[in-house]
């Protein structure tokens, strides 16, 4: 990067640590560090949820997700605009007349204490392990573009959220969170209209769309049902419905933003702003992807998008010639898909569906050797270097914008991850310091401290958090694509929790100990069928894991059902 896009990557940066803290300096009462004083505007709160949601993942990896798998993964987020209705009607109202600072407060007095730290156990365990997830995505990226070590960025990201976070609580990061939506929208709209103007001359938008679409990258919708099938109308109407209503619904770092809210129609415009922007969002996020796959077909993609990688395994004595003479035979095949693309704009032109049919056949064949021949690089690769990752996703949107942008937008759009990668973190770091603090400190250990114990322990909590979020983040490994990876996590704890707030909210004959009983037990089977669905052995049971949110959680209310009638 040049001189200037380190300046903006940095000057953007120190801005938006330096606001959260000023904003919120002198905070120094409990209510106000955990519930931002209750005096959020539904605009503010709508961009909060945004940008808690939008991790650095997102921009990482829904991209290079695009690139390979084309627009079906907006699926995935058809059931928000439900989630959201369910929740503003249901939750809500529930959660302002309770008037709690966590999600898991509300359990107590439905059920009892240990339900309630039962749902906090879980909400601790897994948005831990999403904390370090969220820190890690990015630092793993980062790291090899900018030629960092992987342990310096890590604790980059991590300190500068920890800083603001810390100092301010819920109103920092809810203050903060504005800067960084207008940093990461901002950047993604100049990096598509950059990404459309970078087509070659002759080439324009239409054409773009009429390659996408032939070569099946345009494909957004499928109404087939299949319980394999990840990403699918159905998936996204069901199994995506039951995940947004744990997130938004249950998980504390979502409830945290909206309990900030003045009022409860505040409250309920910032989930309904979510419900209606984020699709839109993520189909832009992905349709840049399919238009950087798209200017690949025009310009000589790398056979492999880590740089870093590559450069090893060409330095490598035994393994470097053949991978060189791949890369080679991948140019070859590229010259003579390059002219079938060009055949194909003509034939779009010229209007003769005989033609336009050829080309397509021809150039998705040609597609198809592409990708075997990527395929056996990145075998070559595991042969040369066994401890690289050979999964090269997360890195196909940022080695575009560094070989392509113009100077400054790349610093802007490593500004966009790093604001992306705080937003979130800050978001799930605040709320595991609060929940921390009110269901096992405060409720458990020290039952009548004074609002300075409870602040200062929040805060020390907070921090403890942070630096457990770090050092697990220095910990992982690359999973096969990281928005997958934070998914995954969240399907296999976030319906068991999901399922207990289910019955607590309308089943009102079932009590403590079979909700209970039943929550301990359907958690053991989603993992279980994970399991087994890892192996290949689920039988009836394989199903994509976004079904695991439908499964685990109407589980959860049978069971609990099936307990109270032997229990009785």
């Amino acid at each position: 990067m040049t001189s200037i896009d380190w300046i903006v990557l940095f000057g953007t940066l120190i801005f938006i640590v330096a606001y959260g803290i000023w904003k919120t300096r002198g905070e120094n009462t409990v209510d106000g560090y955990l519930r931002g004083g209750n005096d959020s505007k539904w605009w503010v709160i709508g961009l909060s949820i945004m940008a808690t949601q939008a991790s650095a993942i997102t921009f990482l990896s829904t991209p290079g997700q695009a690139y390979t798998d084309g627009m079906r993964f907006v699926q995935f987020y058809f059931g928000l605009p439900v989630a959201m209705i369910i929740i503003s009607i249901f939750f809500l109202p529930l959660y302002y007349k309770a008037k709690i600072y966590t999600a898991y407060e509300y359990l107590e007095g439905r059920f009892d204490l240990k339900t309630r730290l039962l749902a906090a156990f879980i909400f601790l365990i897994q948005r831990g392990l999403a904390a370090g997830i969220t820190i890690y995505a990015p630092s793993i990226i980062l790291s090899a573009l900018l030629g960092w070590p992987l342990q310096l960025t890590t604790i980059v990201i991590g300190v500068l959220v920890i800083l603001y976070t810390v100092s301010g609580g819920t109103k920092a990061v809810t203050q903060t969170q504005k800067q960084q939506m207008a940093v990461m929208m901002g950047g993604m709209i100049v990096a598509g209209v950059l990404v459309v103007m970078s087509l070659p001359d002759g080439v324009g938008f239409k054409d773009a769309m009429h390659v996408a679409g032939k070569m099946g990258k345009l494909n957004i919708v499928n109404f087939e049902f299949d319980l394999q099938d990840r990403y699918s109308f159905w998936s996204g109407m069901t199994g995506a419905v039951f995940l947004f209503l744990s997130y938004f619904g249950t998980d504390q770092s979502q409830v945290q933003r909206y309990l900030s809210g003045r009022t409860l129609k505040e409250s309920r415009m910032g989930l309904m702003m979510n419900g209606l922007l984020k699709v839109p969002m993520q189909f832009v996020i992905l349709f840049i992807g399919v238009m950087v796959f798209v200017y690949y077909q025009y310009n000589q993609p790398p056979i492999f998008f880590n740089d870093t990688i590559r450069e090893e395994v060409v330095a490598n004595e035994e393994f470097g010639q053949d991978f060189l003479s791949m890369e080679s035979e991948y140019q070859d095949i590229f010259n003579e898909k390059l002219q079938v693309v060009k055949d194909l704009n003509e034939a779009v032109e010229s209007n003769s569906e005989t033609l336009i049919e050829t080309s397509r056949h021809e150039l998705n064949r040609l597609q198809n050797e592409s990708e075997e021949l990527r395929e056996e690089a990145k075998s070559l690769i595991s042969q040369a270097l066994p401890e690289r990752e050979t999964n090269d996703k997360d890195y196909i949107f940022m080695n575009f914008v560094m070989n392509t942008m113009p100077v400054g937008i790349v610093g802007l759009l490593f500004a966009v991850i790093f604001s992306a990668a705080m937003s979130s973190t800050s978001s799930e770091l605040n709320a595991l310091g609060s929940t921390t603090t009110i269901d096992f400190y405060k409720r458990t250990v020290n039952k009548n401290a004074s609002d300075a114990t409870y602040l200062k322990n929040s805060k020390l909590f907070t921090l403890a958090w942070g630096v457990l979020a770090i050092i697990f983040a220095s910990t992982l490994n690359l999973f096969e694509n990281l928005i997958q990876a934070v998914n995954l996590i969240g399907s296999l704890f976030y319906p068991i929790v999901l399922g207990i707030f289910v019955v607590a909210f309308f089943f009102k004959s079932i009590k403590s100990n079979a909700v209970f009983i039943a929550a301990i037990i359907s958690q053991f089977a989603v993992i279980g069928v994970h399991y087994l669905n890892v192996q290949g052995i689920a039988g009836p049971l394989t199903m994509g894991y976004l079904w695991y949110n439908a499964f685990g959680c109407i589980l959860v209310v049978v069971l609990s059902y099936v307990v109270r009638i032997f229990k009785n």
